[in-house]
């Protein structure tokens, strides 16, 4: 299955720019055929327009992989419970077309062009009837009925990743603000196509590192994670996680022997940079680590590593 770091555009992305252009501002749009790499430039023109939701139609496999994409499927999840948006699957948009339709009353939106150089064509009321670059165009209120008859036999799917809001507030109650705030400050700073998990390092991996760095209990973390109403993933998934974090030296995993049973593991960052960083500079102290040659086992290589690291009982306490 596609995910979204595999089809995110580019920053300078012509196309995605075009379409946060064209729809800023706009009301009433319906959008048919939507991709996975244009749902953030959607949200963001949605963000800066007012009126009823947005309808939009995206692309099968779209929301499926929302609910792996922590930044994107959290924003959009935001979206649909505050009425901005409602999303549902359907087939690409036909006729000649990119397969992608967006539409309002007055205005049609079609991606056009050869894959790798697609383009927005923009049919307005004043030039439907004109020749223009493929002779007439069909009216605007006639694309755009087609374009709700379309949504309207889509399948509403829910997308499987909580909004931003219930993700923090389950943060705040079942770990604590601290935590919380990194998360914020993370998500806000993150592109929506990184930390997918489609690598070792994941926004799995992000989310052990971050409770590391407040020192939370391993089993308290997988509890937040797997809550009802918050379910970013599967409890057992974030074991391998805290594994690979351990291996390169960045958390331990300390023993806590509270009463009958298995002892719980309390989560604790060791490693110097991670514990100083301001939040948003946690995503890239991770992909540095990462990108570091390891032995057999999943440790980083003597030579690799950092000699100037100090040791666990001389770092910061928050």
């Amino acid at each position: 299955m596609t995910e979204v770091a595999d089809v995110f555009p580019r920053p300078d992305d012509p196309l995605a720019e075009a379409v946060e252009t064209a729809l800023s501002g706009r009301s009433a749009v319906v959008a048919v055929g939507v991709p996975l790499g244009l749902l953030p430039a959607v949200l963001a023109a949605r963000g800066r327009s007012s009126g009823p939701a947005w309808r939009i139609a995206c692309r099968p496999g779209v929301v499926d992989a929302l609910s792996r994409a922590l930044v994107l499927g959290t924003a959009v999840t935001e979206a649909v419970e505050t009425d901005a948006v409602r999303v549902r699957t359907g087939e690409p948009h036909g006729h000649g077309t990119g397969g992608t339709l967006f539409a309002s009353p007055d205005r049609a939106d079609a991606v056009v062009g050869p894959r790798g150089d697609r383009t927005l064509a923009t049919t307005t009321e004043g030039d439907a009837a004109g020749a223009g670059d493929g002779g007439p165009r069909a009216p605007p209120d006639g694309v755009y009925a087609a374009a709700e008859s379309q949504f309207d036999a889509a399948t509403a799917d829910p997308v499987g990743m909580p909004s931003r809001r219930r993700l923090l507030a389950g943060a705040r109650e079942v770990l604590d603000d601290r935590f919380a705030n990194d998360v914020a400050t993370v998500l806000a700073s993150l592109a929506p196509g990184e930390f997918g998990r489609t690598g070792e390092l994941s926004d799995q991996t992000l989310l052990v590192a971050l409770a590391a760095r407040h020192d939370h209990l391993f089993r308290d973390l997988r509890r937040w994670v797997g809550t009802d109403g918050v379910g970013v993933a599967p409890e057992q998934e974030f074991t391998r996680d805290r594994q690979a974090l351990v291996e390169r030296e960045l958390i331990e995993s300390v023993k806590m022997p509270m009463g009958p049973g298995r002892p719980m593991l309390r989560l604790r960052a060791v490693d110097d940079a991670l514990l100083r960083a301001q939040a948003e500079e946690v995503p890239t102290i991770l992909e540095g680590r990462f990108a570091l040659p390891t032995d057999a086992d999943g440790r980083i290589r003597r030579e690799a590593s950092r000699e100037d690291r100090r040791p666990v009982w001389e770092r910061r306490r928050w």
